[in-house]
């Protein structure tokens, strides 16, 4: 079910041109405004002689002018033709850098607002919608962003040429000029309701638009490649694009629809509107109350002022689609953040000084849902402590570590650092407190040193080094033609290295190790690995989280040993906490859980260690499947 989007943009074309105008301006790119008053002028003066030309020429021929006069006149317009073409054709050559410079301007702050917004906007339709639609209006220079530089220079000289050429037909007949305007302004209201239509189908189209772009990534996502091949998900793929193209057709030929309508009423009154004019003037010189040359002045002047009222209302139409497109931009840029990014209490980490975190009450119900996902949290993170949390899957755990972070405020309760709510820190300091090895992680397309780094700038090869050592990727870096220096991602390079999921979970750890802040957040850090490597990572737990407290979330329970403290979770609630050893002898849904992994593992060495050779294929089935004590069904 599609809804419109709001008719009523945020910004009016007054403020949008502005806005367009500042950043010209702040960004130093001042010439783009200076070129587009030039271009203008020098348009206007072609015209203008273009205009006289023929008629002045006419009227010495007519007046027997000396040939060498009319030669100087023949020349002179000649000569100023070319000068202000050649002109005309530098600036608008010069003025193409300055506005790919603006339109990368503002792809700059959309990606800085992408990359810096509150996380739950990455979660909002809406703005997922509007940055979308912004993306799609600067991805080139025909769109509003690059384009409205040339809307407005159009604009500035059909207003004009259209005050210039209006006064030459209003001393022949100023009805002639109402008739033309009447008709022109009709034809731009049709114009400008075809742009509102568009409008305020905006988010249908985007839908649409959206889901077909989504299966066509999928399709080429080398992630998903070895699934569609095994699954045989392609025609499945195939026919999910086809239902959603004919959908996307059925929305167009609907607006097609509309168009068509609007395009013959143009049709229609552009006849009526040059025909009149024209007729007219015909009249004039048959009744002899106009010479030749003046016929010929006029004939021009009415052809141009019918292209220039079409000039303007279409520069107004085009002005007003711009507009809408760039309110749209600006929308995204100012979506409201929740939290404080710019203000706040300034929080910089001291490393003299401990840290705890405290969750007091807290509740957290995601936009929309009808049920709390997490309820009545109460814990203490103290300094320099190491805690386990565990659950099932939809117990709450990822959804709390996002309130931790500072991703989500809680619904109800409060986040404390060293007992202040989180809220009342500016949030982007407070992010520098936590390193985190998440489920969902990004690789830069860069060398391996500036993935651990997350820069490229003054990087500190020692500590790259040292963090891959601990992470136990450094040997496999070392192995590697051009080691540190190696580049990830072979969407963008040739050369580029492809890691398994172990390594890159590896690496993903040895970034959040180089980072070295006061809380460490492991998130599955091993899901990847087998189980020697994940040995090998919790043998090395204590000396990656030195001095710092951590907070460790697996599906293994066997894994949290070696943590102060477990939280076990289940149904959004915190259902028990305590040692590992205090949990098991509670007798409760960590022991259970924990005896149910303990089996199978103890299952799984017991067949690991028997000599399966001498059973049949049928044996060994019964083997592996059996429940109990794991013994040979055949004794």
């Amino acid at each position: 079910m599609f809804t419109k989007s709001n008719s009523t943009p945020k910004y009016n074309t007054f403020q949008n041109i502005g806005f367009m105008i500042r950043l010209a301006w702040n960004s130093d790119e001042k010439m783009v405004l200076v070129l587009c008053l030039l271009i203008a002028l020098l348009s206007v003066a072609q015209n203008l002689i273009d205009l006289y030309i023929s008629p002045v020429i006419l009227d010495a021929v007519e007046n027997h002018v000396p040939v060498i006069r009319l030669l100087f006149t023949i020349a002179g317009f000649a000569i100023a033709s070319m000068a202000v073409s050649a002109a005309l054709t530098y600036a608008r050559q010069n003025s193409s850098p300055g506005r790919i410079s603006v339109r990368c301007e503002i792809v700059n702050l959309l990606n800085r607002k992408a990359a810096t917004t509150a996380y739950p906007n990455l979660e909002d339709n809406r703005f997922l919608k509007l940055l979308e639609k912004s993306n799609e209006y600067t991805n080139c220079n025909q769109e509003a962003a690059g384009a409205i530089w040339e809307t407005l220079t159009l604009l500035l000289i059909n207003l004009t040429c259209f005050f210039l050429y209006g006064s030459l037909l209003t001393q022949v007949q100023p009805v002639l000029i109402l008739v033309i305007l009447a008709t022109s302004g009709t034809s731009y209201f049709l114009s400008r309701h075809l742009d509102s239509y568009r409008y305020t189908h905006l988010d249908e189209e985007a839908e649409y638009a959206k889901r077909m772009l989504y299966l066509l990534n999928q399709a080429k996502d080398f992630g998903a490649a070895k699934d569609i091949r095994i699954f045989g998900l392609c025609t499945w793929l195939e026919e999910l694009y086809e239902k959603n193209l004919e959908a996307f057709l059925a929305f167009h030929r609907k607006a097609e629809g509309v168009y068509l309508w609007a395009r013959i009423a143009d049709v229609i009154l552009t006849f009526l509107r040059n025909g009149t004019a024209y007729a007219f003037l015909i009249y004039l010189v048959f009744q002899q109350e106009m010479d030749v040359p003046a016929f010929l002045l006029l004939f021009t002047a009415v052809d141009g002022f019918s292209s220039w009222v079409l000039g303007i209302l279409d520069g107004f139409r085009t002005l007003h689609k711009q507009s809408l497109d760039i309110s749209t931009i600006r929308e995204c840029l100012d979506y409201p953040e929740i939290f404080s990014f710019t203000d706040g209490i300034p929080l910089k980490w001291e490393t003299q000084k401990s840290y705890e975190i405290r969750l007091e009450h807290v509740f957290f119900r995601y936009p929309n849902a009808s049920e709390d996902t997490l309820k009545d949290i109460n814990f203490t993170l103290h300094p320099g402590e190491k805690l386990a949390m565990v659950g099932l899957n939809g117990a709450g755990k990822t959804t709390l570590i996002r309130l931790i972070c500072g991703f989500y405020d809680p619904t109800a309760g409060h986040v404390l650092l060293n007992g202040t709510d989180i809220r009342t820190y500016n949030r982007t300091d407070y992010y520098t407190f936590f390193s985190a090895v998440f489920q969902e992680f990004s690789l830069l397309a860069a060398t391996v040193a500036a993935n651990v780094a997350q820069t490229e700038d003054e990087i500190d090869q020692k500590r790259v080094e040292d963090c891959l050592e601990k992470a136990g990727l450094r040997a496999k870096i070392k192995s590697l033609p051009r080691q540190y220096e190696t580049c990830l991602n072979r969407e963008v390079y040739e050369d580029a290295v492809l890691f398994s999921g172990g390594e890159t979970q590896r690496l993903m750890l040895a970034r959040a190790l180089y980072k070295d802040a006061p809380f460490v957040i492991l998130d599955e850090p091993t899901a990847a690995l087998d189980p020697i490597a994940e040995a090998d990572i919790y043998g090395k737990y204590n000396e990656m989280t030195q001095g710092k407290s951590s907070i460790f979330i697996s599906h293994r329970l066997a894994s949290t040993r070696f943590c102060d403290r477990i939280l076990m979770l289940g149904d959004g609630k915190i259902l028990e906490e305590g040692t590992h050893e205090e949990l098991l002898n509670l007798g409760g849904k960590y022991a259970q859980l924990y005896e149910i992994q303990s089996k199978y593992y103890r299952e799984k060495t017991e067949m690991n260690h028997t000599d399966m050779s001498k059973f049949t294929d049928r044996e060994q089935t019964k083997f592996v499947y059996r429940k109990g004590e794991g013994r040979n069904v055949s004794e």
